[in-house]
């Protein structure tokens, strides 16, 4: 199955129709009867747990501290050997074991994990849960990337010293490249060092896709394992994303299962041509397909980044956030200077004003934006072609690129809609106008427009004017 390029779905109304869902977002329904066993279980099941996860504990933390006792994290480090090495790869992973299971995890392991020599890097997707920490556990406790702030956890910092990670600061502007120059030399280190596990996407998704894969892991050019994860359960409740359950609510809700599958499965390690040497970002891309394709998932071109900016979005009320992801991607394929583009913007608003409403064909939107009609620039236009009729309305096009360039002013962004929503010039517009203005500036939905415009319009005018739609109204009204 070949991987094929999937759309965003926001959380807001956007400016097309995606073929999947949004890879940052989790949406679970309970039905009440679900609700109910939970409730019912949970009572019974989480103290239960509770006490025997508190005892492990117990016993965990002391094997911990023994064990990285005088054992430097920074400066001239050397990987474990000895009884350090026995007590970290035997006793600890032994304890962590016990620790999934008295959680109620139940572990199918598939394939065949490879040695340091055959595979120096594991690595693990999809990454959807702060679960997915029982991979390093199957995978008998390899080295792992994890910030410096970890360390300092209270109990869980001294089991990550274990681990002997390498360690990323958020503090340290060389942070990234020394993090790069660590993993190449423990995965040229002849197997010296054990196994680097890595989580490529470096943040959890939903499992509906795979995002793009930071290039870290692939750069010392090393022989790579890919190890995927499932959790195949009627009822969801490890999937933790930007936007669903919080960790607590899905603490609960999965102490409150009799018991949560999950599978691990190693595939055959995958070596780098010479030119995936050269060009990690190619290596990259072909460990995703190859695991996208034994997940029978699609991969996307989203990443870590695009979900920050997503979070940003949806604080500052801004349309499309998935949308304002996949419109930025396009337009960087199609070279779109926004320097430039911000210039042009009095001029595109001209050419939609003039279109008075009406839409336009590729052919025009092509010719203004003087670009040649190609695979790219088709994707683009097909964001803002709802219908499929193969025309769009120019204004959001406008619109969309006002947010991208002017991100923090969210009132120009209204007062610049509604010139273009105003088609008459008239200084007012009507319900009809001001609910496409509303979805295209900010994604609203048309009944909460609904509802805005019968507030405003307090005279039953049917009009209604800029100087009252202030962004200072808006979100008491749709609250």
């Amino acid at each position: 199955m070949t991987p094929r390029r999937v759309f965003a779905l926001p959380r807001q109304q956007s400016l097309f129709l995606p073929a999947v869902l949004n890879p940052f977002v989790q949406e679970v329904n309970l039905a009440k009867a679900d609700i109910i066993k939970c409730v019912f279980r949970g009572v019974f099941l989480v103290p239960i747990r509770a006490i025997f996860l508190t005892l492990v504990l117990m016993v965990t933390w002391p094997v911990a501290a023994i064990t990285t006792f005088m054992h430097p994290l920074k400066g001239a480090v050397a990987p474990m050997t000895g009884w350090r090495r026995f007590m970290c790869r035997r006793v600890m992973a032994f304890l962590g074991r016990s620790y999934y299971f008295f959680m109620g995890f139940r572990v199918v392991v598939k394939g065949q994990q490879v040695s340091s020599t055959e595979a120096p890097i594991l690595a693990v997707a999809p990454h959807s849960t702060f679960f997915d920490g029982i991979v390093c556990i199957v995978a008998g406790l390899p080295s792992t990337v994890s910030r410096t702030e970890n360390l300092a956890t209270p109990i869980f910092g001294r089991f990550v010293r274990c681990l002997q990670p390498v360690l990323v600061s958020r503090k340290d502007p060389d942070s990234r490249k020394n993090t790069i120059m660590e993993i190449d030399s423990r995965a040229k280190s002849g197997g010296r060092w054990p196994q680097i596990l890595v989580f490529p996407e470096g943040t959890c998704t939903n499992r509906s896709c795979l995002i793009t894969f930071k290039q870290g892991a692939f750069v010392p050019g090393v022989p790579v394992q890919p190890v995927i994860m499932r959790y195949p359960n009627r009822l969801d409740t490890v999937t933790w994303t930007w936007q669903g359950f919080s960790s607590k609510a899905l603490l609960l809700l999965t102490l409150s299962q009799l018991y949560t599958n999950v599978e691990i499965e190693f595939l055959p390690p995958v070596t780098p041509t010479g030119e995936e040497k050269k060009r990690p970002v190619l290596f990259a891309r072909r460990v995703r397909n190859v695991m996208a394709q034994a997940l029978g998932v699609p991969v996307t071109d989203h990443t870590y980044e695009d979900c920050r900016l997503m979070i940003s979005a949806g604080e500052l009320t801004l349309p499309m956030e998935a949308g304002l992801v996949e419109f930025t991607k396009i337009s960087q394929k199609l070279d779109l200077k926004w320097d430039n583009v911000k210039k042009e913007l009095e001029g595109f608003a001209a050419v939609a004003c003039s279109c008075k409403g009406g839409r336009i064909t590729i052919q025009e939107f092509a010719r203004f934006l003087k670009l040649p009609i190609s695979p790219a620039l088709q994707e683009l236009f097909a964001l803002f072609d709802r219908d499929g009729d193969g025309t769009i309305d120019f204004r959001e096009y406008v619109i969309g690129v006002t947010i991208l360039c002017r991100p923090a002013n969210t009132e120009e962004v209204l007062r610049i809609a509604f010139q273009l929503f105003d088609t008459d010039e008239d200084q007012r517009i009507t319900h009809e106008e001001f609910s496409s203005m509303l979805r295209s500036a900010l994604g609203v939905c048309d009944l909460n427009v609904s509802k805005l415009f019968k507030e405003i319009d307090t005279d039953s005018s049917e009009f209604i004017t800029f100087c009252i739609v202030s962004i200072d109204n808006i979100p008491d009204i749709l609250l």
